[in-house]
């Protein structure tokens, strides 16, 4: 038995009292005006008001535990019996309502000065007090994880992985029969997820390894870069005391030049088979087949192209050690020819060939004697698959500096198309261009025109995944190559309406649609809208169907009118927010393009897209009610919510029960897959109310350093910290997220914190879509510059350019200069549909409120930016500091 008291300021007229896992022995009034009656009291009097509550325990099980719910009045909420303690009030200030013991003798204005008294702060307060994130400290703090990288010419899903020892491999497979990966360097050619097998093998994948320099050793000495800090062109440097080798590897064809027009690419059904957890109807396992049968042996392959210099750097001889490529560290039989330089599994099967100092390597284990200053050279190329003799013994004479040229050309022409954006920190400028090269990469497909897989990692496209990926993609004008990308769902589209690619998820017609949306609000691509509007409305239909079966009464309270089906890997088949979520974003995107097509249709599909969001909210709302509030650190509670209509409160505070950990965490269906997206998805203001409690829970119970655990970019809490106004918690959120995913020296994501699942393109797009709203949002008919940037940014000398990026308002250039005493900035926007209202941040990198303004505008010194009303498409100001 435990007896509780529930104290208001102001009585609430009436109510009742729930208990879960419990039961309720006695109900009455101690304080105010009032009758209680079995579970449910009336307050007949003004002023405070005070429940005791006597409340069953049941014993401590798996099941769940006791709740108690103050129900069917103006402001319902619950909590757990066994959380009650008069030493730490539940408080909640919004409600103005306090839950102690009942041997408490205060009221509620009592316990409230109380905890005032205590001078507590939240974690989020705490973090406003802080100076600003920055790299640099969040690298301290986070994880450094160094990530295998992968390469290729890309549209071709023959690609490469490859790493140096002493780093992550990310092997799942059995290990080496020479022992740990972690010994050796080695390259692995791919199928997009697939690792290659052969023949020799049964099939099994192959792992090429090799070495040079002594060995592993008691320092590292290890530094890797990409070539211009963007280019899948890796440069490794590994320094063995007074000899360096340095290392270049790139992948590129056996005999044609690696330019545009020589890249064909894989078949988007091929392609999408070879990636993880695809999905088939039966007409597309025939289509597939059929182009499989139909396949011809390639002519020639992709061809991972490494030279590793050895110099020099001491006062007198030194060797050099070089040790070339054995498959598995010898676990398949395999010979080597000293006099052409190729290792073979048969007289016709060679699968590397190699040189010292340009002539065929004569030796697997070498050690060469180089001079002070001097040289010695290694170089292997490794085919896709192995070749034949006299294809060997042309790709041996090929040259490595015309290859490498051509190389780096190819990769600098993809990023000289479309916008481009300077940066006053490096690395984040870096990050971009790495990141679209990255996921242009695996972005596979026949070219010059088709269908293309936006894939991610090693996984096939998913609806949700793929699409910031697409959308950064429509940032950077690349308008073509996101809309291919997007022809992927709708040629993949089953023949009721549903998308479906990926491993029973259910969300993509609705994260499809939305993705769509996004494409028009970039492009007014009207034309194409019309084309593909039937199959449009093929998933619009299916999404309705859908709704409906779920409108039926017994569903009251618990998900009435919305979806249920599994959201990702988690096989949690109910009525979650994040899928009903992304079919309302969908559908209310699909209205905005049937707009401008069809307005009897648009208004149809806006009735039905408001009515799902309606039914969203009253189930976010009940689930509330019902859920556990949570304390928080300024000693106030607040109401917390689950993941699905069905559950009482988060997960992961077991409330009914469960198992729930899964993908490294206990938080994860709560904090990545749970009610946080409904601020995304439009159903929720960011801020409200009921945002701020998502916001001040989820960054207090779910957060580390305000970051999700496992798979962080499922959170779109940072996207909300933005609209909020909130920078330092988005940059809090924003730098320690990717400082411990992301390679530090190549910018590849990992996909989880625990190292699994390596370029990881839906972490990466995220990381470039979060930059992007660092740089600019739009808001109705306002386009917000510069709203989550650092302050040292606009420090002494700096400068932010945006040239032709993307917005919903068309392209638009900003330039921004930082001079003494002085920030400048000016802005263009296309004419044809450029914003009613600019709204400019300029912060001072001191916290300086400027003294004058000059080119127009109005100065709003609370939010350090210029507001530029009935914009014409082009300003120059000034903000002048003292």
């Amino acid at each position: 038995m435990k007896s509780i008291k529930v104290a208001w300021k102001n009585g609430s007229e009436a109510g009742r009292v729930e208990i879960w896992s419990g039961s309720l022995v006695d109900c009455r009034v101690v304080a105010g005006g009032g009758i209680a009656e079995g579970d449910c009291w009336r307050d007949q009097g003004e002023g405070a008001l005070a429940l005791l509550l006597d409340v069953a325990l049941l014993p401590a099980s798996g099941k769940g535990k006791t709740l108690v719910s103050i129900a069917d009045c103006p402001n319902p909420f619950s909590f757990f019996a066994e959380d009650v303690h008069a030493a730490y009030p539940i408080y909640i200030p919004d409600y103005e309502v306090a839950v102690t013991t009942a041997d408490d003798p205060r009221s509620y204005e009592e316990i409230s000065i109380d905890i005032g008294q205590r001078g507590l702060r939240t974690n989020l307060q705490k973090l406003a007090e802080e100076p600003e994130e920055s790299f640099e400290a969040a690298s301290a703090a986070t994880k450094d994880q160094p990530c295998p990288i992968w390469q290729g010419v890309s549209r071709d899903t023959r690609i490469f992985e490859s790493q140096v020892r002493g780093r992550p491999s990310n092997n799942f497979w059995n290990p080496p029969a020479g022992g740990s990966a972690l010994q050796w360097d080695w390259v692995q050619p791919r199928r997009h997820s697939k690792e290659a097998g052969l023949s020799e093998s049964d099939g099994q994948p192959v792992r090429y390894y090799y070495m040079v320099g002594r060995g592993m050793g008691c320092t590292d000495g290890i530094v890797r870069k990409l070539e211009d800090d963007a280019l899948p062109i890796l440069h490794t440097t590994i320094t063995d005391d007074e000899i360096v080798y340095t290392a270049v590897s790139f992948v590129s064809y056996e005999v044609r030049s690696l330019v545009p027009g020589n890249v064909d690419g894989t078949h988007y059904l091929l392609a999408d088979g070879d990636g993880f957890g695809h999905m088939f109807t039966e007409s597309q396992t025939r289509e597939r087949e059929n182009l499989l049968q139909g396949e011809k042996i390639a002519p020639e392959t992709t061809v991972y192209y490494c030279r590793i210099t050895a110099t020099n750097t001491g006062s007198v001889p030194r060797y050099a050690w070089f040790k070339n490529l054995i498959p598995n560290t010898g676990a398949i039989p395999y010979s080597f020819d000293g006099i052409d330089g190729f290792s073979q599994y048969g007289d016709d099967r060679v699968f590397c060939v190699s040189k010292l100092n340009g002539r065929p390597l004569y030796a697997e284990e070498t050690a060469e004697l180089v001079m002070p200053g001097e040289e010695a050279i290694f170089e292997f190329y490794l085919p896709h698959e192995p070749v034949p003799r006299e294809r060997a013994l042309n790709l041996i004479g090929q040259s490595f500096e015309t290859r490498h040229t051509e190389c780096r050309a190819f990769w600098e022409g993809k990023l000289s198309v479309g916008a481009q954006i300077r940066l006053p920190e490096p690395r984040i400028e870096q990050m971009l261009r790495a990141g679209l090269l990255h996921t242009d990469l695996i972005f596979y497909g026949k070219e010059p025109e088709g269908t293309l897989v936006p894939a991610i990692g090693i996984y096939t496209a998913i609806g949700s995944e793929s699409s910031p990926i697409i959308q950064f993609m429509n940032v950077m004008g690349w308008s073509d190559t996101a809309k291919r990308g997007l022809r992927f769902f709708l040629d993949k589209q089953h023949e009721n309406g549903f998308i479906q690619n990926f491993g029973g998820y259910m969300l993509e017609t609705g994260a499809a649609l939305w993705c769509i949306g996004e494409y028009y609000r970039y492009t007014r691509d009207a034309d194409w809208i019309r084309e593909i509007k039937p199959r449009l409305i093929q998933a619009y239909a299916f999404l309705m169907d859908w709704r409906k079966r779920n409108e039926t009464e017994s569903l009251r309270g618990r998900g009435y009118g919305m979806l249920e089906g599994k959201t990702a890997d988690p096989e949690d088949p109910f009525h979650s927010f994040m899928l009903s979520g992304y079919a309302y974003l969908g559908l209310s995107r699909l209205a905005e393009m049937m707009g401008d097509i069809e307005a009897e249709l648009s208004e149809q599909i806006r009735v039905n897209a408001n009515g799902l969001k309606r039914d969203i909210r009253v189930a976010f709302d009940e689930a509330v009610a019902r859920s556990p509030v949570v304390p928080i650190g300024d000693g106030t509670w607040v109401p917390s919510a689950p993941p699905w209509s069905e559950y009482r409160g988060p997960l992961s505070l077991y409330a009914e029960g469960g198992n729930w950990y899964t993908h490294g965490s206990f938080l994860s269906r709560d904090s990545i897959l749970g009610p946080m997206h409904l601020l995304f998805h439009e159903v929720i203001d960011p801020r409200e109310r009921a945002a701020d409690y998502l916001v001040q829970y989820h960054n207090e119970l779910m957060y580390t350093r305000n970051v999700a655990f496992s798979q962080p970019y499922y959170s779109m809490h940072p996207w909300a910290h933005l609209k909020r106004g909130e920078v330092k918690a988005f940059l809090k959120a924003y730098y320690n997220t990717f400082a411990g995913l992301a390679d530090r020296e190549t910018y590849t994501f990992w996909e989880h914190y625990y190292q699994v699942s390596p370029h990881k393109t839906h972490e990466e797009g995220w990381f470039l879509m979060q930059t992007r709203w660092m740089l600019y949002m739009e808001e109705g008919s306002t386009l917000r510059l510069l709203p989550g940037i650092p302050r040292k940014w606009l420090e002494q000398g700096k400068r932010i350019e945006l040239q032709d990026v993307h917005s919903y308002f068309g392209s638009f250039t900003l330039r921004v200069t930082s001079e003494v005493g002085r920030l400048s900035a000016s802005i263009d926007c296309s004419p044809e549909r450029g914003p009613a209202t600019v709204l400019l941040r300029l912060p001072h990198p001191d916290g300086k409120r400027a003294i004058r303004l000059s080119g127009g505008g109005a100065y709003l010194p609370e939010e350090e930016s210029v507001r530029l009303d009935n914009f014409g498409g082009h300003a120059e100001i000034e903000l002048h500091f003292e």
